[in-house]
């Protein structure tokens, strides 16, 4: 056990009463860390059987376990709440704790009270995932050791001890980012801001804020120039700020330009590399790229050597993943795709690489309260075969024109949607699977519905 950390913990949390709300991933390792530490704990869940109370027993001995709903009493005696980050602190129960002056958290902000590692934070509706997997690639070539964690990895509290670590990269969601107050992070950025969640943060407005957090204390403030809600407020005010976009860039901020007709990656007026160069394609890729660089110049690496790293790195599953190109047509997994932005993203991103070819595209699921209506443009320019399923499907189909409905088809499952598309599709034509939607309402995660997709792509191909 690492005393001085131990010496730490106890110094916050000893003799206090401790309530851990949600026994899910997050809720086990925060019970794991502090038991490792010696501390007395209550775990609460609504859930009926999300552990078994005998495992649980097991584990972490004569604490208490109570399950199958919220109880009050419980958490009301509660002088520290940690709760997990798929519970709404606005729920009654919760919301009057923080009414009564108990210490709220989540395991990020337990982390950043304890560890001085210095910490590159990223959030934004989309694209995040993708921003802190290139981080942690890159650093860890560059020969730092670098830990990645957050909504992503492991738990960060099962990371806390490890020694000799240079930098942890946290991708952080806006549900984690609510219970966030003693971060200080040495760069921090909100990569853009879309509708999504709303059926948790009620308002655009209210969401952005909650992203805007991550900027409170950083070192340096790294925004979307492109987008005005990832701009920080005012009151950011102490952090050195940087940007990135997709439009050039001034002084030594990060954007692009074109250099003989081909359009490059730019700091400044300087020419990083050209696009046709890196591994993952389309314009939403490109700014990622660029808040890698912006980032990692903040945390003090070498911008060529970063380049060279990035060449060798292929991207994640489920983001824009090419998956098949028999008989010239792309298959496109983005089944991450879970809320309106990242679907714009793919579309605005993929589209100019098809030149006189059709985009094909499957959508649809859960929206969680979003507005649609942003993707109206997109599906009518640049969309020529629209194929929608789940239980939005036919709300995002309803923003084609007219004159599309006969290029306009809802269907029941996602191998009927490939099935579909593959009737349709020719050589040169790309299909892409970006739903703009959650997947619960079909699948039990983005997960299983991209794995579904990809398995009724390769026994079409079977088929033949």
């Amino acid at each position: 056990m690492n005393k001085q950390l131990h010496q730490s913990v106890t110094t916050q949390l000893a003799n206090k009463r401790i309530v851990i709300l949600g026994i899910g991933i997050t809720g086990l390792s925060c019970a794991r860390f502090l038991h490792h530490h010696e501390l007395a704990f209550a775990v609460n869940d609504s859930r009926d059987m999300p552990i078994s109370p005998g495992d649980f027993k097991h584990q972490f001995a004569e604490n208490t376990l109570v399950l199958g709903r919220w109880d009050q009493a419980l958490i009301a005696q509660a002088e520290v709440l940690i709760v997990s980050p798929g519970i709404d602190i606005n729920e009654p129960t919760i919301s009057n704790a923080i009414d009564k002056n108990c210490d709220v958290i989540g395991d990020i902000e337990l982390f950043c009270r304890l560890s001085d590692t210095p910490i590159i934070a990223v959030t934004g509706s989309n694209g995040k995932s993708t921003v802190v997997s290139m981080l942690n690639y890159v650093g860890n070539a560059l020969g730092y050791c670098v830990q990645l964690g957050g909504n992503i990895g492991l738990p960060v509290l099962d990371q806390i001890e490890q020694p000799n670590v240079d930098f942890i990269v946290l991708e952080l969601s806006s549900f984690q980012l609510e219970t966030v107050k003693s971060m200080k992070a040495l760069a921090a950025t909100v990569l853009n801001v879309s509708d999504d969640h709303l059926d948790r943060h009620n308002t655009i407005d209210n969401y952005s804020a909650i992203k805007q957090k991550i900027y409170h204390n950083a070192t340096y403030a790294l925004f979307n120039r492109n987008d005005s809600l990832t701009q920080p407020n005012s009151d950011i005010t102490q952090a050195s700020q940087l940007s990135f976009g997709h439009d050039s860039a001034q002084d030594n901020n990060f954007g692009l330009a074109n250099i003989d007709n081909a359009p490059h990656l730019m700091q400044g007026s300087t020419a990083l590399c050209a696009l046709a160069e890196l591994p993952l394609q389309g314009i939403h890729n490109a700014v990622n790229y660029l808040a890698v660089l912006a980032l990692g110049k903040c945390a003090g690496w070498n911008i060529p050597d970063m380049l060279a790293s990035l060449m060798t790195f292929k991207g994640l599953a489920h983001r824009c993943e090419v998956i098949d190109t028999t008989d010239g047509i792309r298959w496109v997994n983005d089944s991450k795709a879970t809320n309106v932005g990242a679907t714009l993203a793919a579309i605005e991103g993929l589209s100019p690489s098809l030149q006189n070819h059709k985009l094909i595209l499957i959508a649809g699921g859960d929206g969680k309260g979003a507005d649609f209506t942003p993707l109206t443009q997109a599906l009518t320019l640049h969309v020529d075969y629209l194929i929608t399923l789940g239980k939005d499907g036919r709300a995002i189909a309803s923003l084609r024109l007219p004159n599309q409905d006969e290029k306009t088809v809802h269907v029941d499952s996602l191998s009927a949607a490939v099935a579909l598309a593959k009737k349709h599709a020719i050589k040169g034509d790309m299909v892409l699977l970006s739903p703009a939607c959650a997947s619960l309402d079909m699948f039990a995660n983005y997960v299983e519905r991209g794995v579904i997709f990809i398995k009724s792509v390769l026994m079409s191909k079977e088929s033949v």
